[in-house]
């Protein structure tokens, strides 16, 4: 008998039923735009609604999650790395004040085993839920001799719409202006490299129970990213101006929050304003990380910050803890030139 594809390490039927278990769960995600089922080459999503608007403009983002998916593999937990996947694309979206309309995802894997690719789509279509997007399409990769066999890495790409006059830019920003912190549910998906050099990556480890966490190693590193679609947009639902928004990812505060801010302003942060999660102060003490270099790589407890007018702060707070959320009033804007200042 011949060579064949199976032989060569990509399994066809494998594919096939992928695709079968993952049907429900794309289907779970759907809004009334989405146009055809599963199995099409493109995802078509109508844009009628959109009309509606004096001037839609599309926003877009893609990521992955990191090495945080070495995680996923040690723990041999995979229904949640697809709510990271697709935390990281729609809170970028939403920083600039869009709503995410879809997403699709990218799967590479050493071997194609359906279960786990099923439990992959699982995470990705609770995100997708998270953050009312719709899943319209996906491709999972085989590669054989690339990747060992037990290995995958996720991406994803989502498209969004805001309307011009609602886009958050930041540039009205002043002096005096307040920062409101959105708490995170802990490392979300970034600074893992850094991690996993100050924690022995393996089974036992990650199952090692810190009464200071109140859980294991591996339950507090896993928990996923949260996702902020729902919070900010009630936040705009209640009248208040989000005047400048930013995502909390690689590179911590220090990085991030500049990226909302125009010349001639800073922003100062009060430590001690918000709880930060034990998980943090874990990782510190054990691998002897100093205070910059934490707050220069994780989020600290903040996925998200927005800056308001002061008048506004009670009215956000509110919204954002009717959407589940909590958030605390963290600092202010001041002069200077877009630097971040902790006290």
């Amino acid at each position: 008998m011949g060579l064949d594809y199976k032989s060569s390490g990509v399994d066809i039927e494998a594919g096939y039923r992928s695709v079968e278990l993952i049907k429900d769960y794309v289907k779970g995600t759907a809004r009334e735009e989405v146009l055809g089922g599963l199995g099409g080459f493109a995802g078509a999503f109508s844009l009628n609604k959109i009309k509606d608007m004096e001037d839609p403009i599309l926003l877009s983002g893609t990521d992955g999650c990191g090495t945080k998916v070495k995680l996923a593999f040690l723990m041999d937990t995979h229904d949640t790395i697809g709510i990271d996947a697709v935390a990281m694309c729609v809170n970028d979206v939403a920083c600039s004040g869009g709503e995410p309309l879809f997403f699709l995802d990218y799967i590479a894997c050493g071997k194609n085993i359906p279960e786990k690719i099923a439990a992959i789509v699982k995470g990705v279509a609770e995100g997708c839920k998270q953050a009312g997007a719709a899943l319209v399409g996906g491709e999972t990769a085989e590669h054989p001799d690339l990747m060992p066999e037990d290995e995958y890495d996720l991406a994803g790409f989502t498209v969004g719409v805001v309307d011009k006059k609602d886009m958050i830019t930041g540039e009205n920003i002043k002096k005096g202006d307040k920062i409101i912190g959105i708490a995170s549910s802990g490392v979300h998906s970034n600074g893992f490299s850094l991690v996993r050099k100050v924690f022995e990556m393996t089974k036992e480890s990650l199952d090692t129970y810190y009464d200071e966490l109140g859980e294991t190693l591996g339950e507090a590193l896993i928990r996923p990213t949260k996702i902020y679609v729902k919070a900010l947009a009630d936040v705009k639902k209640a009248g208040i101006t989000i005047k400048g928004c930013s995502h909390i990812t690689g590179g911590g505060f220090y990085e991030n929050i500049p990226r909302m801010l125009p010349d001639g302003v800073s922003v100062r942060i009060n430590r001690d304003s918000y709880p930060i999660p034990p998980i943090f102060g874990l990782l510190k003490r054990t691998g002897d990380i100093d205070d910059k270099m934490m707050y220069n790589t994780y989020n600290m407890g903040l996925g998200m910050v927005i800056a308001v007018d002061p008048a506004d702060v009670e009215g956000a707070i509110k919204a954002i803890e009717a959407a589940g959320e909590k958030a605390y009033l963290v600092g202010e804007v001041i002069d200077g030139n877009k630097e971040v200042e902790l006290v």
